[in-house]
């Protein structure tokens, strides 16, 4: 719901109405501001939200909104979902209300707890408050990071908004390009927090509080994942008990006055909300991705389409099917466009196009994100285990198979019942990363397999100049800060809580928000919900992951919830065949906009480094799909946000 834009040590109305356009899609419904028009920098401040209606959709629901005497004003983006408890709250109180929004308990929730208050909301929710009181700016943004919040210090001066594009329109903002983000989103597809690829831009990280006071501004953080004490109850009341939280989850977060629907990948994290939401609700609408058999040949699965008919069948919903052609890359431009960093996931084109899609009959859309990162569903996370299992096998043999045998199946295939031509090559991608990484400690093992290009890699790619300043090991250092932060807990834990502080927020979360409020389409997440998040954190690692089998206890407590074939099924991404597309029919588009020519011309990699790549990559040498679709990203993004001949321009097309 909505965007905010805002500034503090300055008011000026006229740059703040820009940035509130720049982000009308965020909310096309209502505009307002608020300008605190002080004597002195001090007390001057503007904050200013565009309006997605979706609870109240009555002109009461109209932003800022301030508390009874005015003297606290705010400007927010988010829902919180446990709103009517707290307005029950403060009514008793003595709290005056005007509206039935969720917004207009933040307030008075902060006229009696101050910034404390976000310890009390459960939600998602970048928040702007000014206290004029204190004359004080505060931002919050939600514990996981499912709304984002980027900000700008010039001087004494502080501005910030929901996209980084807004504060591209602030006067005398520096530019200034920050090269070791350069190695970050080769090496992640993603740049962490709180950096962006600006040197003077960033983001505020998830569960942050940021004061800015007479040109001072601090940052602190409310909350972070912490793990046990674990539940010592047997392992089926524990089962049903997620049960219960998953489905009170899901019932908190349909709450709304407008339509809503459903993501259905057919995987069991989409197929878990639609089962939950089943159980109280009719007429569910649930989209999906779907795609021609021969574009799926190089893809390890293209059954996600199959899976969620099961799924709608099983409960009776409403399934709409998006079957997508190679010329949706068309959109790849306006996709860079609306993400504003660069995030080379093509499940961003795959989210933006049902969005695009399901806005005609809804308004909100809830989505199976994070339970990969809550419930330890991802193959990083078996990768400690598969290679203690590899160890065993004499080091010579691992050379051999990783130097000429798994080479040769790459290229050559093999035949066996049952075993498609993507699963093949995804089999040997992943033995050949993990015979490669087998000798790594499992913190280094967890990084490696996290990142696309290795340091080495890294160093041979960039531009000779470039190499030495953006830190090709930029990547690693994070990844090891995090794991420094957790390092006595149970490496299941240790690798949740660093996907918690990076992968999530900053990839999934991230093109999730960008892409569904580029269609005016709200995105919640109910697996990311307080509740479900502190339970499991209380759950034992071993019930999270027993044995081989991942996401063990969701599982369980499914069972006979979600159709068996859907719990059974096999791992699988979400997003569009572009390993075969970009061998195929983008081969053209991509070999045009990665020329030897014009990547000389940006001075930013070896050509023939790159031109490399394209060669093996076509030839099916090697698999650099996501490598050359990371370039071909940054190359659309450099033109868009520093030569900015694209950055309004794609909206319009």
């Amino acid at each position: 719901m909505c965007g905010i834009a805002g500034m503090a040590g300055t008011a000026d109305a006229s740059t703040l109405q820009l940035m509130l356009e720049r982000i009308h899609h965020r909310g096309p419904n209502d505009r307002g501001l608020h300008v605190a028009a002080g004597s002195d920098p001090a007390s001057r401040a503007a904050i200013g939200n565009t309006r997605l209606s979706i609870l109240d959709l009555s002109p009461l629901g109209h932003q800022p909104m301030c508390n009874e005497d005015e003297k606290i004003w705010v400007a927010y983006n988010g829902e919180i979902f446990n709103f009517q408890e707290l307005r029950r709250e403060l009514i008793a109180k003595g709290h005056v209300f005007r509206s039935n929004t969720d917004t207009e308990i933040l307030p008075h929730l902060f006229e009696d707890y101050g910034p404390k208050m976000v310890e009390r909301l459960n939600g998602m929710f970048a928040i702007s408050v000014w206290d004029a009181r204190e004359r004080t700016m505060w931002l919050f943004r939600d514990r996981i990071g499912i709304k984002p919040l980027y900000y700008t210090i010039i001087g004494e001066r502080l501005y910030f908004a929901s996209e980084l594009k807004c504060l591209l329109l602030v006067p005398g903002v520096n530019l200034e390009l920050r090269p070791k983000a350069l190695s970050e989103f080769l090496t992640l597809l993603y740049v962490p927090n709180p950096g962006t690829m600006f040197q003077h831009i960033h983001k505020l990280a998830p569960a942050s509080t940021l004061r800015w006071r007479a040109g001072q501004v601090s940052i602190d953080t409310y909350w972070s994942p912490r793990f046990g004490p674990y539940f010592n109850a047997p392992e089926e009341e524990l089962a049903a008990e997620l049960r219960q939280k998953l489905a009170a989850a899901t019932e908190r977060q349909l709450i709304s006055d407008v339509p809503i629907g459903f993501f259905l990948s057919g995987g069991l994290d989409s197929s878990t909300l639609v089962a939950c939401a089943a159980q109280s609700h009719s007429d569910l609408k649930c989209y999906t991705i779907g795609f021609k058999d021969e574009h799926g040949r190089l893809e390890q699965s293209q059954d996600d389409a199959h899976y969620a008919r099961v799924v709608a069948r099983h409960y009776g919903a409403k399934l709409r099917e998006i079957v997508v052609e190679p010329n949706v890359v068309d959109l790849l431009e306006k996709v860079v466009y609306h993400m504003d960093d660069p995030v080379a996931d093509h499940a961003a084109i795959a989210t933006y196009l049902i969005c695009e899609q399901a806005k005609d009959s809804v308004v909100v859309l809830l989505s199976g994100q994070g339970g990969d990162e809550v419930f330890a569903g991802y193959r990083a996370h078996m990768v400690d285990r598969i290679t203690a299992r590899l160890r065993q096998i004499p080091r010579p043999l691992r050379a051999v198979a990783l130097q000429k045998l798994l080479p040769f199946v790459a290229r050559h295939g093999f035949t066996m019942p049952g075993v498609s031509t993507g699963l093949r090559l995804a089999f040997t991608r992943h033995l050949s990363k993990l015979l490669q990484f087998s000798e790594l400690a499992p913190r280094n093992q967890y990084t490696a397999i996290r990142s696309y290009f290795q340091p080495e890699e890294l160093d041979q790619l960039l531009a000779p100049d470039l190499s030495a300043r953006s830190d090709a090991h930029a990547s690693q250092d994070i990844f090891a800060t995090h794991f420094d932060e957790v390092n006595g807990e149970d490496f299941v834990n240790q690798m949740l809580y660093v996907d918690m502080k990076t992968f999530l927020p900053d990839l999934n979360l991230a093109y999730s928000d960008k892409m569904s409020m580029a269609n005016s389409i709200e995105v919640r997440v109910p697996l990311l919900d307080n509740e479900v998040i502190d339970f499991m954190s209380q759950v034992r690692p071993d019930l999270k992951i027993r044995g081989w089998e991942q996401k063990y206890l969701l599982k369980k407590a499914v069972k006979g919830m979600v159709p068996d074939a859907v719990i059974n099924r096999r791992k699988a991404g979400f997003g569009l065949p572009v390993r075969s597309w970009l061998r195929g029919e983008l081969r053209e588009m991509l070999h045009d906009l990665l020329t030897e020519s014009r990547v000389r011309s940006r001075g930013l990699f070896q050509p023939v480094v790159v031109s490399r790549m394209l060669r093996e990559n076509q030839s099916g040498e090697r698999d650099y799909t996501l490598q050359l679709w990371a370039l071909l990203t940054l190359e659309l993004w450099y033109q868009g946000f520093t030569e900015q001949t694209t950055c309004t321009a794609a909206v319009a097309r």
